[in-house]
């Protein structure tokens, strides 16, 4: 048999501005590298409770359960639903972008009554149709994203719970864009259910779902006529290897709950609200940059998150040219768009150790040298002016 010669692992160097994975800190790598342990070791799981502590601070909640899924963003979604949902039951969910057709899916995958309220993609969901809907259809179950990264939409999320909490239904909040980038306040909002993942703006490798069940989702748990279709994503298991009787369940991805747990720390160290206004100031930044050369977004600046921006794509530019150009020229990662706004929008990620100025500097002289090359019509040489002009923090 042929033996195959391979390379030796050695990935290029690239500044993650897309929509996920980010940049993750030099700090969280080395905590990937730090020695093994077994998952049921006395000191790994005192990290484990760590981590549930440092979690509660970030979703800004009490909730006792809180643990982090081993799986991506999307893994900690269905957890949440298939945990609280039983077949029949109503679910409504507002959908402006593809994770909120993302969450109408599994729910609908789970065999339950599905009302989606639609909004185009780049808009809020309309807060006033939300409570329509939620009085007419009295559902078990609200959901809703917070800051939809397909569209770059943050969405105001206290009108929806207290809307959901009029009719006695549950609220389920995709936090995976948010979390760390913008302020959550779960028992603030009366949020019950919320999901979110490591690789935006916690700056780790993608590959943990952070999960939280209020007091009345566990209720729910516990008040089920069937099982939970899912073994794996079983909360009622999972409580009993993160909580006290600490039985075994699956073997744990040890070295990524490290990583974790030093993002959460650093998160922790700079503090919330300095992170927040990091990311404000760089959201702030790149778009005074872009409307410089004479670009823009089609998202209202009401509804625009600061860790995710969608550019309008400029007319003569082609959307994936551009793309690799940026990539192969400049090393610089950035996403296009999807669903209704394929083709239409780049999508810049500026999320958690990747929300720097140097950063925004390097991606607004690099777009424009790439347009220009492209023949596309942009304001020459003004951008970077533009940018440092709104900088808060050297004036």
């Amino acid at each position: 048999m042929a033996t195959t010669a391979f390379a030796q692992l050695d990935p290029p160097s690239r500044m993650l501005l897309g929509p996920g994975p980010s940049t993750p800190h030099p700090r969280v790598l080395a905590a990937l590298a730090a020695p093994t342990l077994g998952h049921l070791d006395p000191q790994f799981l005192e990290y484990m409770d760590d981590i549930q502590r440092l979690l509660r601070e970030a979703f800004r909640t009490q909730n006792a359960l809180t643990f982090a899924v081993s799986g991506t963003g999307s893994a900690g979604m269905e957890a949440c639903l298939v945990n609280v949902l039983e077949r029949g039951e109503r679910v409504l969910v507002g959908e402006n972008g593809v994770f909120g057709g993302r969450i109408a899916e599994i729910a609908e995958r789970l065999g339950c009554d599905v009302t989606r309220v639609h909004a185009p993609f780049g808009e809020a969901l309309d807060l006033d149709r939300m409570r329509d809907a939620i009085r007419e259809t009295k559902p078990k179950l609200v959901a809703v994203v917070h800051a939809e990264t397909s569209t770059g939409v943050l969405q105001s999320i206290p009108e929806i719970s207290e809307a959901a909490r009029s009719v006695g239904a549950l609220t389920l909040v995709d936090c995976v864009t948010s979390l760390g980038g913008v302020p959550v306040e779960l028992d603030a909002w009366q949020v019950d259910l919320a999901y979110s993942g490591t690789q935006k703006c916690l700056s780790c490798p993608p590959g943990l779902a952070p999960v939280t069940f209020s007091e009345r989702a566990v209720a729910a748990l516990r008040a089920r006529k069937s099982k939970v279709s899912s073994w794996y994503l079983d909360a009622s298991l999972l409580l009993n290897y993160w909580g006290g009787e600490r039985a075994y369940h699956h073997t744990a991805p040890i070295n990524m709950l490290y990583a974790l747990r030093e993002a959460l720390l650093v998160l922790r160290e700079e503090g919330f609200d300095a992170a927040f206004a990091r990311h404000r100031a760089c959201h702030e930044s790149l778009m005074a940059g872009l409307m410089a050369m004479g670009l823009g977004s089609p998202v209202a600046p009401r509804d625009r998150m600061p860790q995710l921006n969608a550019i309008s794509i400029p007319a003569g530019a082609d959307d994936l040219a551009v793309r690799k150009a940026l990539l192969r020229d400049y090393g610089i990662e950035i996403g296009g768009g999807l669903g209704a706004l394929k083709g239409r929008i780049w999508r810049v990620g500026l999320m958690g150790h990747g929300a720097s100025r140097s950063n925004v500097s390097a991606f607004l002289s690099a777009l424009e040298e790439v347009l220009v090359r492209a023949g596309v019509a942009v304001e020459r040489g003004r951008a970077a002016h533009a940018a440092a002009s709104v900088w808060p923090y050297d004036k």
